[in-house]
């Protein structure tokens, strides 16, 4: 049908039926895939074309008579998620025409489809020095009582020439809540680092204090000396102030964390220790290619790895490859559920929101009986040969 023609009331009914109708669209599982750790579905369950019409259109015929799409939404990626009376939510890194993001709940009772997002985006309250972008917050239900947000906070690099454009600053920023619709602003984290990106704080104090997973760096893009996730304690989140942070999961020459990796969503607490979402990164061909990973920390001490399956935990899968990021899958979103169903949210090419659904009891089996990576070819053609003959000498290939 030809939209672009028709009279203004005809296509803003048109835009509401259909608006209707995609977020009426049930999420069936992905029959293709398999591989006994998770299930994957058939479509995002966010995109741009989710987000209310009233946040892209005038829908007034006096002010907008050609019914043009005003503040237009590029994507919606990178969410935190957490459950909040009876209901899924995500806190979306939604992105609009203009490359400036902004937060936006949408909740579900599924957790699976029926995203709604609420009638409007989150009002984040600035510091003294305003962001220029912000982007990718991890929600936390910490012991403390508080759930708070975590998030990237982009600013121009002052120290850079005022004709680059490109030099900015990556700090963590800080809001908490109660209740999930007032936030209050907390003071930037304050580090030793130059930069920090996918900073997590964990949901249980440490010692008497908070404890915050971090990426250390020295550039906005380039990971800093060492790489990799790192550790350290604060005594406030009112005034987060850390000192030195320990690296507990490495960047590795020749593995799917080659280039960077980071910590993901906060941790999910089990018996057998802490178990953690990551991405890692490598360059290709084609750019950054970016995988999720498991492992898994002591669960007297969450600095301690005790158990680190090898390979990717999910990749880039067929008709999520979209765009000019499809290499990419991210994730800084989970929920583990009363029942033992876990939902993990993840971005797919930077511009739509995908779940994937396992349990806990999956994923625990997972992490502690998949090997881990040797680091050498030799190895894993070892590790493969001693799976192959267990099979053959149980007489599981006939």
């Amino acid at each position: 049908m030809d939209l672009f023609n028709l009279p203004f009331e005809e296509k803003r009914a048109l835009l509401k039926a259909g608006h209707k109708k995609l977020l009426s669209c049930p999420n069936r599982l992905d029959d293709s895939f398999y591989n006994g750790i998770y299930q994957r579905f058939k479509n995002p369950v966010l995109t741009r074309n989710h987000v209310p019409l009233e946040w892209r259109y005038d829908l007034n015929p006096e002010t907008n008579p050609f019914l043009m799409e005003r503040l237009g939404i590029n994507c919606v990626f990178n969410a935190g998620a957490i459950e909040h009376e009876g209901k899924i939510l995500v806190v979306t890194r939604t992105e609009g025409n203009d490359r400036k993001s902004f937060f936006a709940i949408a909740e579900s009772d599924s957790g699976i489809d029926g995203f709604r997002f609420r009638d409007e985006p989150v009002d984040l309250p600035e510091t003294d020095v305003p962001d220029t972008n912000v982007y990718d917050m991890r929600l936390v239900k910490h012991e403390d009582g508080w759930v708070y947000g975590l998030f990237c906070t982009e600013r121009k690099d002052p120290a850079a020439p005022a004709h680059d454009t490109s030099s900015a600053v990556a700090m963590c920023g800080l809001v908490r809540t109660r209740d999930l619709k007032t936030w209050e602003r907390l003071p930037d984290l304050v580090s030793e680092s130059p930069q920090q990106r996918n900073v997590v704080l964990h949901p249980e104090f440490i010692d008497g204090k908070y404890a915050l997973y971090t990426r250390p760096q020295d550039g906005f893009i380039e990971t800093g000396s060492g790489g990799g996730i790192g550790w350290a304690l604060c005594d406030s989140m009112e005034n987060a102030v850390i000192g030195t942070e320990k690296v507990i999961e490495e960047r590795v020459y020749h593995t799917i964390k080659e280039s960077k990796n980071g910590q993901g969503p906060a941790p999910l607490k089990t018996a057998a220790g802490w178990l953690h979402l990551a991405h890692g990164v490598r360059n290709t061909a084609a750019g950054l290619r970016y995988v999720l990973y498991l492992f898994m920390t002591a669960p007297d001490d969450p600095s301690r790895v005790i158990h680190r399956p090898g390979g990717h935990f999910i990749a880039p899968l067929g008709v999520e490859r979209v765009g000019d990021v499809s290499n990419v899958v991210f994730s800084n979103g989970w929920i583990l559920r009363d029942n033992g169903e876990v939902l993990i949210y993840y971005a797919s090419s930077d511009t739509r929101l995908h779940v994937a659904a396992s349990t806990i009891d999956r994923l625990v089996d997972y992490c502690i009986n998949t090997p881990e990576d040797p680091l050498t070819t030799r190895g894993c053609l070892e590790q493969r040969q001693a799976l192959i003959r267990r099979n053959r000498a149980g007489g599981f290939c006939e």
